[in-house]
Parts: structure tokens; C-alpha cells; sequence
């Protein structure tokens, strides 16, 4: 398996009212590569913020259908990481984004 550098593996925090409502319970939402693993999100989450990570849920997000015009196109596929955080732990750096 191929190694990944951390900053890699997660590509950025996930900025939507749902997401910022589950960070207020320990929960946290990544876009991550495409082809890492559970595994690898969460030694990197525990790693880049210093935190004790409790488990980790992935989904794989379809892009949408979208028209531009007469042509019609389609958003990227993404992956999405969901962290729950052991309690009374927070990501400081991730605080009050949206």
C-alpha cells in the first residue's frame, strides 16, 4: 500500500450546518483521498490535532449531475470522513468556521 504524506490524506474540513451541529458533540467531518483508508484518517487526525480519536465512519459521496448551459456535466466524486472524538476532546483550529 502506498504511503501518504498527512496533509494529504485529509484535503480539508467539511463546512455545512450539519457538520458544525456534530462538532459541538465531538463529531468532525473531512474530505479525504479517494483511496485511504479508516485506518489512515484516523492515525492522522490523531496525529495533526493531538487528539484521541474514538472511531471513524466514511461515506463515499456521488457527485451531482449539473447542466452548463445546453451541456450537461457532473460534480466530482469525493470521499467524506466523520470522526467522533473521545469526550471533552475539541479541534481548537476547526473552531467556529462556518
Amino acid at each position: 500500500m502506498a504511503e501518504y504524506n498527512l496533509h494529504q490524506i485529509l484535503k480539508r474540513p467539511v463546512l455545512s450546518e450539519k457538520a458544525y451541529a456534530g462538532s459541538e458533540s465531538g463529531r468532525y467531518s473531512f474530505y479525504v483521498d479517494p483511496r485511504v483508508n479508516k485506518t489512515q484518517v484516523k492515525e492522522a487526525v490523531e496525529t495533526l490535532f493531538k487528539v484521541e480519536v474514538v472511531w471513524v465512519n466514511i461515506q463515499n459521496v456521488h457527485g451531482k449531475p449539473k447542466r452548463m448551459g445546453r451541456s450537461e456535466g457532473k460534480r466530482p466524486d469525493r470521499k467524506k470522513a466523520i470522526v467522533q472524538l473521545a469526550p471533552g476532546q475539541k479541534i481548537e483550529a476547526l473552531q467556529g468556521l462556518t
